[in-house]
């Protein structure tokens, strides 16, 4: 992508950002190849974190490392301003497939956006804080920062994340699923499986029938609703009945009231295979509830027009299928965006290797600029609009009341 083209081909404050992302462009690129080549799990992203937050502080942020009690959390600020803008970076990977959900590009797309706003930061009477997020995969970084107080003076939040090619990157009116992770232990009795198996509890056969009883059950939900899990324990040897089995679960749905009663029907299931084997059964939630997003159609708007710039498609979409995200929890508290960005050429749905491969190409960096340019023009926009940020700071206002 030729940034200094660009800057050359818009003016004002859109060819200024331009300007100053094309600077650090090359950086932004080798931090966004340095982490796809490093992966890191949820709350262990150490090395990750730190290779965002040190590029932040060579660019002038003042960064604070650990906040809100995550080692692998920061913030990095600049400006003094009464609009407090947040872009959230994350920065974790998968299991086996490493960077297969791209958070390599929405960390650089973070980036770029800030270092392209950072020189900006008093004209546009700004306080930019990049809010370094762990665990969106599992552990839901962002509600335990938003719980902890990290979010308390932001008026409005921005993300994007990749996807295979096709959607609209209008995020007007799409959403994602809610989704809550548990873990179903059964606890029967072990005795002799040859010798004394009419003794035995089996746990094992619980979580069959748990399983089992899912399975059917699936044939009766909406086509939206998402049931997935998987035995963890179930017995370590074929002579020992087992008398404990653990079954890692989460249930999604795209509003919080069909997860619920998503929930409910799922428990019954876990149930049964208590009741037909006669075990004990203890459900206990492993990861806090991830919501549903809210886009904020003002938010939308400008980033539409800012990223329609590009070429992209900003046609009303559909969303996803399925999929969830704890900016969710965000965007449910503070006026957000998290649009969906599709890697050119890409047909490999995300969590696979293919998509982890296609994270790392020259066209994913092109697009990963391309949105952080974007993100950075939305948010000049906004604060050129006295309205829309009066708006803005009367919701947070609100927002610091009730709390």
């Amino acid at each position: 992508m030729d940034l200094a083209r660009l800057a050359a081909d818009t003016t004002g404050v859109r060819s200024r950002i331009a300007a100053a992302v094309a600077a650090r462009a090359d950086d932004v690129v080798a931090l966004g190849r340095a982490v796809h080549a490093d992966p890191e799990l949820s709350f262990a992203e150490h090395r990750a974190a730190r290779a965002v937050a040190e590029l932040l502080r060579a660019d002038g942020f003042a960064v604070e490392a650990g906040v809100g009690g995550l080692e692998t959390a920061f913030t990095a600020t600049a400006g003094t301003g009464p609009l407090t803008v947040a872009l959230c970076v994350e920065y974790d990977a998968l299991p086996d497939v490493g960077h297969a959900c791209g958070h390599n590009l929405i960390a650089g797309a973070g980036v770029a956006a800030a270092v392209g706003l950072r020189p900006l930061v008093d004209e546009l009477g700004l306080t930019l804080k990049v809010i370094g997020t762990p665990a969106e995969e599992h552990g839901g970084g962002k509600t335990v920062l938003l719980d902890r107080g990290v979010f308390d003076d932001v008026a409005m939040a921005l993300m994007v994340h990749p996807l295979q090619e096709g959607l609209s990157y209008d995020p007007v009116g799409t959403t994602s699923q809610a989704v809550g992770r548990y873990r179903a232990t059964f606890r029967g009795r072990a005795a002799h499986a040859a010798a004394a198996p009419h003794l035995a509890v089996n746990a094992a056969d619980a979580a069959v029938v748990a399983q089992v009883a899912v399975g059917l059950l699936r044939q009766q939900l909406p086509s939206d609703h998402r049931v997935a899990l998987f035995v963890s324990e179930a017995g370590h040897a074929t002579n020992i009945i087992p008398d404990r089995a653990v079954v890692d679960f989460e249930c999604r749905a795209f509003t919080l009231p069909e997860y619920e009663a998503l929930l409910v029907r799922v428990r019954r299931c876990f149930e049964a295979g208590a009741l037909a084997t006669g075990a004990e059964l203890e459900i206990t939630a492993t990861e806090p509830l991830y919501e549903p997003l809210e886009h904020d159609p003002g938010l939308c708007a400008r980033w539409s027009d800012a990223i329609s710039f590009f070429g992209h498609d900003v046609e009303p979409g559909a969303g996803l299928a399925g999929g969830s995200t704890d900016m969710g929890n965000v965007s449910r508290r503070i006026p957000s965006i998290h649009p969906w960005i599709g890697v050119p050429g890409c047909a490999a749905p995300i969590h696979s290797h293919d998509f982890a491969a296609v994270a790392d190409s020259p066209a994913a960096y092109d697009l990963m600029l391309e949105a952080g340019v974007a993100m950075a023009w939305t948010v000049a926009a906004v604060s050129a609009d006295e309205d829309e940020v009066r708006r803005l700071l009367d919701a947070a206002a609100s927002r610091r009341v009730r709390a």
